[in-house]
């Protein structure tokens, strides 16, 4: 058994957990951040600045691994752990999410969560009027699904048995089927369609990992799918929670204001003795969302994203830190928080670095931003366990959503 899954505390409403997963290369007590790094690189951070700001667990990409280097590469020098120099636990995603991100939604700039009137929106929304219509870079079909490199247009085809093939020579933990991410622009009988598909695929992914043996070495996830269709998520997470996966993700590209609905919709039927995965979602209202409604582990690039871009999580919302108003400003990004660029550099040096087009500039901000949500997550855990967790969401988001 590559992965086990103890529950140690539940929410009154019977979703909300806390516990622990135990895998191969380590604990990770959830609910938990997960650091996406998806060249086998957190951008600009060093695996011990990532293991400092409290990181337990790396989340990698399929695609853009088999692209550079190539995952036969990484298999031949030691696999991901060796390679990155990452002791701890290691994710990696099936490749699934590119369906969307280089077909449906190149165009849109429709990422993991859309608001309303984005969805409302007409095909052309995202693109400038003297901006050319860029070519769909992943075309899908019964089998899997054909992508165009985003570096030298060569053509790669993927099936449930080439992701998971794939995944195993990465050597990644915990692992997930293959499926199809959809736009939520997609009408509904595509929706359904693509559902299909995705159970299809998660069945062959399943049996292919069970016939490599490779079952006992890593853990594979079922990712349910549906859109933002009540019946169709229900009906997902019942076919998806009754295949033997070691847990389950809960993918695809949701409307904001109903995030956490659907999820509970997914987390009230699935085993409930699994662990559960939120793919690629990270603000904060989200993960309060998320964990209250029973999810374990959720991924985003969005904290050294944005950091990179010099904006900062404060307990007082989101800041960018290039403002006038902090260029002479020796307080600490954040007064409450105890990460290395806190205690050691203020904002005025922060903001000039960011002026000055430093590199050092990105790596402070992602060091704190990444402290920031990863020891936020850890401080629902502990309310979870002290019964304090509706009273610190309470005080958290009135702070930070102040405005």
């Amino acid at each position: 058994m590559s992965l086990t899954f103890d529950i140690h505390s539940e929410l009154e409403n019977g979703l909300g957990r806390v516990g622990t997963i135990h895998t191969p290369h380590g604990d990770i007590q959830t609910p938990a951040f997960v650091t996406v790094g998806t060249k086998a690189t957190v951008k600009a951070l060093t695996p011990e600045q990532v293991k400092d700001a409290g990181a337990q667990v790396v989340l990698a990409n399929t695609y853009h691994l088999y692209l550079e280097p190539g995952d036969e590469l990484i298999k031949n020098l030691g696999g991901l752990h060796k390679v990155m120099n990452w002791r701890g636990p290691i994710m990696t995603d099936s490749g699934g999410f590119q369906v969307f991100s280089l077909g449906a939604g190149l165009n849109k700039k429709i990422g993991k969560v859309a608001k309303h009137e984005e969805l409302l929106l007409p095909e052309s929304h995202g693109i400038d009027e003297d901006e050319e219509m860029k070519p769909k870079r992943a075309i899908i079909d019964p089998d899997g699904v054909t992508f165009r490199s985003y570096s030298d247009g060569s053509a790669h085809y993927f099936t449930p048995e080439k992701s998971i093939d794939i995944q195993h020579n990465l050597g990644a933990d915990i692992i997930f089927a293959f499926d199809e991410c959809t736009s939520p622009h997609e009408p509904h009988h595509y929706q359904a369609e693509a559902l299909d598909r995705t159970h299809r695929w998660a069945r062959r992914s399943l049996e292919h990992h069970k016939k490599s043996g490779k079952q006992n070495e890593q853990a594979l996830f079922g990712i349910v799918q549906g859109g933002r269709d009540e019946s169709l998520r229900k009906e997902s997470a019942t076919v998806i929670g009754g295949m033997s996966f070691d847990g389950f993700g809960i993918g695809g590209s949701f409307e904001k204001e109903d995030m956490s609905k659907a999820v509970e919709w997914c987390n009230r039927i699935l085993p409930k003795e699994k662990p559960r995965h939120l793919l690629g979602i990270g603000e904060p209202v989200d993960l309060f969302g998320a964990v209250e409604n029973g999810c374990d582990l959720f991924d985003c690039v969005s904290p050294t994203r944005v950091g990179r871009n010099g904006n900062v999580y404060t307990t007082g919302g989101r800041v960018n830190i290039g403002r006038a108003e902090f260029r002479e400003d020796s307080s600490p990004i954040d007064s409450e928080c105890q990460c290395y660029t806190c205690k050691n550099y203020s904002r005025a040096y922060v903001a000039h670095l960011f002026r000055a087009n430093e590199m050092l500039a990105g790596t402070l901000a992602s060091i704190h931003n990444l402290y920031f949500i990863i020891h936020m997550v850890d401080k629902m855990r502990q309310t979870m366990l002290s019964g304090d967790f509706n009273s610190y969401k309470k005080d958290f988001l009135e702070k930070y959503y102040k405005d």
